[in-house]
């Protein structure tokens, strides 16, 4: 299943460019533009991350999956979903950059509650901030991260580093590395290498 889901980020979520001409949320330039949201709403995507994420984490024994919205609000309900089909319910959450403007105000939607053990995930880990916000928020509510897990880590400005620096586990189901040996094979492949 890990073959074949790095196999959908890298054809329809990954290219390069070894001008670097991808300008990141920092400001910084890239070789690398990974858009998980393309994978992430392709229903063989979402099978296959959600099998593979949720016995990452079915004996961790949490309440709910979830994280920063946009990107994480795709991968935490398809691991909900894949839990309750294991005979667990597994919530999903996700976390607003904003509060709510009106209504109850609130920073998280879902059914999550004070004293509930949850994992944070993410399409994508660069600088780690977005994520980093999300698991402050998580914890602000009462809530204990457990884990972070997120598709892609990009390998570049420590985003790992500054997720573990928050006293905190976490995992990337692929590196940036595991997209380049791809692109690697492919290219060779064209070239008859």
């Amino acid at each position: 299943m890990e073959e074949e889901l790095l196999g959908l980020i890298y054809e329809k979520g990954f290219q390069y460019n070894e001008a670097g001409e991808f300008i990141l949320a920092s400001g910084k330039k890239s070789k690398f533009y990974v858009d998980c949201r393309k994978v992430t709403s392709l229903a063989k995507a979402k099978y296959l991350m959600s099998r593979i994420i949720y016995e990452k984490i079915a004996e961790l024994q949490v309440d709910a999956i979830g994280g920063p919205e946009v990107g994480a609000i795709p991968i935490a309900d398809a691991v909900s979903y894949a839990s309750y089909l294991e005979g667990d319910e597994v919530k999903s959450f996700w976390i607003r950059k904003q509060a709510k403007g009106h209504g109850l105000k609130k920073w998280i939607e879902g059914d999550v509650t004070n004293g509930d053990r949850v994992v944070i995930v993410d399409d994508v880990i660069t600088t780690g901030k977005s994520t980093i916000e999300a698991l402050r928020r998580a914890r602000e509510a009462g809530l204990v991260v457990v884990k972070v897990i997120a598709l892609v880590d990009r390998e570049e400005e420590n985003g790992k580093q500054n997720l573990e620096a928050e006293g905190v586990s976490v995992e990337a189901l692929f590196t940036v590395s595991d997209l380049m040996k791809a692109h690697g094979k492919e290219s060779a492949n064209r070239h008859g290498l």
